[in-house]
């Protein structure tokens, strides 16, 4: 068939697309293949010590042991779905012994799974890993102290590190809390960074931990972040550490942070300040709330203004391989009454102000991973349970509809398809595949349980479903 656009013009004007597309694919190459933690605890530097990840998860396994003491209380206070049509007069020990007697296609229709499955998710997860992230805090969970005592702070903190780092005993991500570069505190929060890296790589002989990442709060415009950059490759010159090897996060609280005063939203200039460094922003709930003029009582993770916030941030830097971070929620599951000999008044009391903390942490949590928010900061070992019981259940209650869809939809080579009431195309294709990434990330579903669905782990992890697609054409 004759074209009408000359050969010469066609592949000049491509030449400039391709140029245009490919700093395009740059800007925004998608998610990171890396794994992101579900959860940052936040603590205060002076209470850090070397073993607190295994110490936090012995206490939030104390906790969980203590008010949720079989599968169907569990399933009970956080509302689990089929747990209301179980015999209410049937004990929790006879339901278990039934449950597990039963084969496993039976197992899958009864009433009792979710519940069984996340619950003994949540044990294994305090049992073997209870902390993921843990962030050294200077800043709100430190407070205001004398030079003389940050000073010695930092030193300890750092040497606490480093034991850790000796003993194999750290998270799998850890980093520090400094306070803000504005004009009040950027002499006090460069101070403790340069203590804090330095006294850790004079205690370790030049390393740094795995996943080791500096969290700058309160940012409110670009050049505190490349700043912070500057410091850091004056400190990777001085310790000759190698070039890049600093990382930083960045705390979203502020209303000038999502939108300016130009009107617009800044958010993506931090990025770029940055220069490659920093991986990840943290909602600040607390101070942004308090930023809009919230008053006490309504500052929640759930709150109207956050959602807006959530939203900036999700449109500003979508795709762009910046991991997300909610805040947390500040209502602790903490029984009002102590000692060894409780009446059972008492006992109760604590029983429903833990039970009530942890459902409205469940539902916090829930919202954050409604919105695309698959991390959150925990302030309390308390508060495990209910994290790892709403991103299990999220994830898991929908597992075996997201395995029958992926499978019909590559089964019949991506073309359109209607399942019951629910109709496929080739977005919704990606959409599964990121269940599938994020479930797995998070440890709500293991490998094996991602084969099912016909692919391969290498396609899984290759994140892009039009790629699958196309590899299995060939």
């Amino acid at each position: 068939m004759k074209q009408t656009i000359p050969s010469k013009k066609r592949k000049e004007l491509f030449a400039k697309l391709k140029k245009a597309n490919t700093a395009f694919q740059k800007v925004y190459p998608g998610d990171r293949p890396e794994r992101q933690a579900i959860h940052t605890v936040y603590g205060g530097a002076n209470l850090f010590k070397f073993n607190a990840a295994d110490a936090l998860g012995e206490r939030a396994l104390e906790t969980f042991n203590t008010y949720a003491p079989d599968f169907i209380s569990f399933g009970k206070i956080f509302g689990l779905d089929g747990i209301n049509q179980l015999d209410e007069s049937a004990s929790p020990k006879d339901i278990l012994l039934h449950y597990e007697a039963l084969p496993a296609s039976e197992r899958k229709k009864h009433p009792a799974r979710l519940s069984y499955e996340v619950y003994h998710k949540v044990i294994r997860k305090l049992q073997t890993e209870a902390v993921e992230d843990f962030r050294i805090d200077f800043e709100d969970g430190y407070g205001n102290r004398s030079n003389e005592e940050e000073d010695a702070t930092a030193v300890s903190a750092a040497k606490e590190v480093a034991k850790g780092m000796k003993k194999k005993v750290l998270p799998p991500f850890i980093g520090i809390r400094i306070k803000p570069f504005t004009e009040e505190m950027k002499e006090r929060g460069l101070r403790t960074l340069e203590i804090f890296v330095t006294t850790l790589v004079n205690e370790t002989g030049g390393k740094l931990p795995a996943n080791f990442v500096v969290m700058l709060p309160k940012v409110t415009i670009p050049e505190q972040v490349s700043a912070l950059v500057s410091f850091f490759e004056i400190l990777e010159d001085e310790l000759e550490l190698e070039p890049g090897s600093l990382k930083m996060e960045m705390m979203v609280e502020t209303t000038q942070s999502i939108m300016d005063i130009d009107g617009t939203n800044p958010l993506f200039r931090f990025i770029k300040a940055g220069k490659g460094r920093c991986i990840a922003t943290h909602f600040g709930t607390y101070d942004y709330t308090a930023s809009c003029s919230i008053t006490a009582k309504y500052q929640e993770m759930d709150h109207p203004v956050c959602d807006f916030a959530h939203h900036m941030t999700k449109v500003a830097l979508a795709h762009t391989g910046i991991w997300l971070s909610d805040g947390a929620t500040n209502t602790m599951p903490i029984g009002p009454h102590r000692g060894e000999e409780m009446t059972e008044e008492q006992l109760k009391e604590n029983r429903d102000t833990v039970h009530r903390a942890w459902k409205k942490g469940y539902d916090h949590i829930r919202h954050s991973l409604w919105n695309g928010f698959y991390q959150g900061w925990d302030l309390n070992p308390a508060q495990f349970p209910m994290r790892y019981a709403a991103v299990f259940a999220f994830f898991l209650e929908s597992y075996d509809d997201a395995v029958e869809r992926l499978k019909t939809f590559v089964d019949k080579a991506a073309r359109a398809t209607l399942i019951g009431d629910v109709f496929d195309d080739a977005a919704t294709g990606q959409g599964l595949l990121n269940y599938f990434l994020r479930a797995l990330n998070s440890g709500a579903i293991t490998e094996d349980e991602v084969l099912v669905t016909g692919l391969t782990l290498e396609e899984i992890r290759g994140r892009s479903f039009k790629k699958i697609l196309e590899n299995r054409k060939k």
